[in-house]
């Protein structure tokens, strides 16, 4: 069973996979894909499995089929550095190139890949107002409107039965809705950050969603 929360007059569907979605426009929401980070690390002698690309698109791809979603919106740093997108492996770029032309799908840019452009497919925007609603990259704290971004790669850290553990978490409050990293090679910022804390406003929750519920944690000023 998928728990909705109403946020800027819309239900939204915080998925356990790190999506969003939006029921009412058949639309998937992700943030930080980081494409090809471990390629960039490999540029700098640090070898990692080259795979992060090929994993988070075909994670996306079983949410697309899963959700029958028509619309997908990645909000910002959805390559690592600007030259990702020359080093994605044919494998990744198939992938990348199939969801692309099958989808109604909208690169929002983000600190990571400010100038993405052509030979992505899509379209590219900087940031964009939907039904009321702004999708950028990183959140501003000025900014009144209901908005929807990422940037901050949330997780919850709590202490179970003397164990520490850390989850993937969106951050709702009351203007504010930052999505957690989507990408397979992505850390993490705890939520209770005081950087989020400033983006978002009080009060404000970590929101973990599990197959059958969504856990709200309330984050302290």
């Amino acid at each position: 069973m998928s728990v909705s929360v109403l946020f800027g007059g819309h239900d939204f569907i915080p998925m356990p996979d790190a999506a969003l979605y939006w029921p009412a426009r058949g639309a998937l929401l992700v943030a930080d894909l980081h494409f090809e980070k471990a390629s960039w690390f490999a540029s700098f002698g640090q070898l990692l499995p080259p795979y992060d690309s090929v994993e988070t698109l075909a994670r996306l791809d079983s949410l697309v089929t899963a959700s029958g979603a028509r619309e997908l919106w990645c909000l910002g740093d959805s390559f690592h550095d600007l030259r990702g997108i020359d080093r994605m492996p044919a494998r990744a770029r198939g992938m990348l190139d199939a969801l692309t032309t099958t989808l109604d799908w909208t690169w929002v840019v983000g600190n990571h890949d400010p100038h993405l452009d052509g030979g992505v497919g899509g379209r590219v925007v900087d940031e964009i107002e939907v039904d009321g609603l702004l999708l950028r990259h990183e959140a501003r704290p000025d900014e009144t409107r209901p908005e929807i971004s990422g940037h901050f790669h949330p997780k919850l850290r709590i202490t179970v039965r003397g164990r520490r553990i850390a989850r993937r978490c969106f951050v709702h409050s009351d203007r504010k809705l930052i999505l957690p990293a989507f990408g397979a090679l992505t850390g993490g910022l705890d939520a209770a950050d005081p950087a989020i804390g400033r983006a978002v406003g009080r009060p404000a929750q970590a929101l973990v969603p599990t197959p059958d519920r969504l856990l709200r944690f309330p984050l302290a000023a």
